[in-house]
């Protein structure tokens, strides 16, 4: 059992686990296989009757060839008469005639016309006697001769020195004819095969092509991105393949049904995820002025030159700050609106190498109490990106990498070409993010916060703002965490050439 198991585990996996065969190549397979089948048997059975109905006249003229043996006053008579058998009427050239009285055996093999008679060995006379032992037809192979069918008489009533004769007809011809037959039969079934095999490829290929036809279209629409954005849903299965009276036709007619269906309710979502898109854009921006004169009245009284009880002065400190976050949280909500509408970026050469620098800076005056390195190309590596949108989301990168590690992290930035994109990563040695939080991260208002640090307050839109911005860049953000290090990854197409 043990070695079996052993060379199971290695046989390699294409014999395991064959891929499966499609529509056309079952259907090619079992309808050659069947007609390849019929024709072996219709063909195995000709030839068969063909081989049964030669032998049948052998023993129709060996059963002639034992009437005249039993007449002695056909054969010659007396004691010479046997031998006169082989001008008997159906024993052609070739053909074989032996005796036997007692023990003792002879035969000899009739010549063509005008010949003279090859004696049979002794050998070959006993092998003949030994095998025919009964009156019915024997078919006996002797050697150095060939295969012959023969038949038994006794004559021991008609002549004085013989007991037995063996009369043998040659097989050759009747062989020989039916090999011919058989190869003819092989040949025509093998032609038959081949014919059937490429009439049926055809047809069933042309048979199946309102098939392809409805898979391409599911294969097209499975292609579109429906999860977001504005979907046209316009692709359908074409009219002449959904006749419902078809097999066909009812797969098609039924994945049309389902894409209007399905395209109905993306646009709904659509237009539900306008509205509101168009609400939080209006919000934000309405918000935005009294959010301004809130804090530039709570700042005013502050700052007054009278006198401000201690706590009142604290009250407005706070609204001044909160006024600050709210105006902060009103931004990005506006900037993610303007992003989902399609607007809000402009691209120009940007140069990442000093972005990155700049960026680093302002994070090690933010958090001094982490370890900044940055790994960036001497040369300078250019983009054709939005520079505000870029510098936003390095700062939200490092910034996550900030206030969500303790005090002492080491966080590394590295920048680097990888073809025709520029790739930033943004990686630390915290204590990572939890499997379950990393799937939702990019989402708007998630927060992984139960395993980092969290030392100020946050909206959780600032992972969301970094992936928004680099889908509209076109390019690729992704995330790699583990205990004890944390890496984001930030793609971006477009590296311009060194001037």
């Amino acid at each position: 059992m043990t070695r079996w198991r052993a060379l199971a585990s290695w046989a390699p996996t294409r014999w395991r686990a064959r891929a499966p065969w499609t529509l056309r190549r079952r259907l090619v397979v079992s309808v050659v296989g069947l007609f390849t089948l019929l024709s072996i048997v219709v063909g195995g059975a000709s030839v068969l009757s063909l081989y049964g109905n030669l032998e049948s006249q052998l023993s129709g003229q060996l059963n002639r060839i034992t009437n005249i043996a039993q007449r002695p006053s056909d054969g010659g008579g007396g004691d010479s008469g046997p031998a006169n058998l082989f001008n008997a009427p159906g024993l052609q050239s070739g053909s074989i005639i032996a005796f036997s009285q007692g023990a003792v055996s002879a035969g000899a093999i009739r010549p063509e016309f005008g010949g003279t008679l090859k004696l049979l060995t002794s050998a070959q006379s006993a092998a003949i006697v030994a095998h025919v032992t009964s009156t019915s037809p024997t078919t006996v192979s002797v050697d150095g001769v060939g295969q012959f069918l023969f038949i038994r008489v006794d004559v021991s009533g008609v002549y004085s020195n013989v007991d037995y004769e063996y009369f043998g007809l040659p097989l050759a011809a009747a062989q020989g004819t039916v090999a011919r037959f058989g190869a003819a039969v092989a040949g025509i079934s093998l032609a038959g095969i081949l014919i059937v095999a490429f009439a049926t490829w055809g047809i069933v290929s042309y048979a199946l092509r309102p098939l392809r036809r409805v898979a391409a279209t599911a294969t097209e629409v499975a292609a579109m991105e429906l999860d977001r954005g504005e979907v046209d849903l316009s692709v359908r299965v074409p009219e002449a393949d959904t006749d419902t009276r078809t097999e066909v036709g009812q797969v098609g007619a039924a994945l049309n049904s389902m894409l209007g269906h399905v395209d109905e309710a993306l646009r709904a979502r659509q237009n539900s995820e306008s509205k509101v898109r168009q609400f939080v854009a209006d919000a934000s921006h309405e918000l935005r002025t009294p959010l301004a004169s809130i804090r530039g009245y709570a700042e005013l009284t502050r700052r007054g030159d009278y006198e401000l009880p201690a706590d009142v002065t604290h009250s407005l400190g706070r609204v001044e700050s909160e006024a600050v976050r709210m105006t902060s949280l009103v931004e990005d909500l506006l900037l993610l609106a303007r992003l989902d509408a399609g607007r809000d970026i402009q691209l120009a050469p940007v140069d990442l190498t000093t972005l990155l620098v700049d960026c680093v800076s302002d994070a090690h005056v933010a958090g001094d109490d982490h370890d900044w390195e940055l790994d960036a190309p001497e040369e300078p590596v250019r983009v054709l990106a939005d520079s505000q949108r870029i510098h936003q989301i390095i700062a939200n990168l490092l910034a996550n990498a900030r206030v969500h590690t303790p005090a002492g992290t080491h966080v590394r930035i590295g920048l680097a070409t990888v073809g025709e994109s520029a790739v930033i990563t943004v990686e630390d040695d915290g204590p990572g993010i939890p499997a379950e939080f990393q799937g939702e991260l990019f989402e708007r208002f998630a927060r992984g916060d139960s395993s980092r640090a969290r030392v100020t307050g946050s909206t959780g839109l600032g992972l969301a703002i970094v992936k928004a911005v680099v889908d509209a860049h076109e390019g690729e953000v992704t995330l790699e965490s583990a205990p004890g290090r944390t890496v984001f990854r930030v793609e971006l197409p477009g590296v311009l050439a060194a001037d």
